[in-house]
């Protein structure tokens, strides 16, 4: 009787202890495990060379999105101040003050409007339809220099998660050849190294691509609306060279 009442507290300290030992024991596993947790750039150095031209597409599309944010603005394309003088003057029949304040502010509203009236001062009577075919056509080629700037991000965004494809690629490649060169060597860890080296190339190519192409398509919008104000800007420009006669 004695035994089997000191049984009972002695079978409780063993399983505190037991449980507390396993509660030890466990904290230092998920210890070791957060230990063992890799850096970024460490994650990114196991994507291999592929992460090195990633890195530097990344840098050239954050370049173009800060540039385009400078040039694809109205008063870059189209200012308004510029746009008001010039038709003052070209209403009066003051061509050449009109050119010469275009000089003064280089831009593609200016390139069209020095185009046309270098043009109809050459022509007496100014034919209405040529005018128009000159106006279109430098139109039509400051209107290819606007949006072909913005292919450039197209380009990168269609680019890049080729390039990390072309890494997930090696990365398989090197996944596979731990295994299949030396069999009696081959350990799991070397082809996890492959494996990760192949989802981050992937993953590195589609941060770098998704946004931009986000971009790509917010300038390609942007890029539109300035070529239309362009446009009518020209055609008002054009219905002024036709009502009066230039001095």
């Amino acid at each position: 009787m004695n035994m089997n009442r000191l049984s009972k507290p002695t079978f409780l300290f063993a399983f505190l202890a037991g449980s507390h030992a396993a509660f030890a024991e466990a904290t230092a596993a998920n210890g070791d495990l957060m230990s063992q947790q890799v850096s970024l750039m460490d994650m990114l150095s196991r994507g291999g060379l592929i992460m090195i031209a990633l890195g530097l597409m990344s840098i050239a599309g954050f370049a173009l999105v800060i540039y385009f944010f400078f040039t694809l603005r109205q008063q870059q394309v189209v200012p308004v101040k510029l746009r008001e003088d010039v038709l003052d003057k070209v209403e009066a029949g003051e061509w050449a003050e009109a050119r010469s304040a275009c000089s003064y502010k280089p831009c593609a509203f200016s390139e069209v409007v020095v185009s046309a009236i270098d043009y109809a001062r050459s022509s007496d009577p100014v034919n209405p339809a040529l005018l128009k075919d000159v106006i279109e056509g430098e139109g039509g080629r400051q209107a290819l220099i606007i949006q072909g700037q913005t292919q450039y991000l197209f380009d990168l965004a269609v680019l890049a998660p080729m390039v990390g494809l072309l890494g997930t690629v090696f990365g398989m490649i090197h996944a596979f050849n731990a295994v299949a060169l030396d069999l009696t060597k081959a350990k799991p860890m070397l082809l996890a190294a492959g494996v990760g080296e192949a989802l981050v190339a992937t993953a590195a190519g589609l941060i770098v691509g998704i946004p931009t192409m986000a971009f790509y398509a917010y300038f390609r919008n942007r890029a539109a609306r300035m070529i239309a104000e362009l446009e009518v800007s020209s055609g008002q420009v054009m219905n002024g060279l036709l009502s009066k006669r230039g001095k």
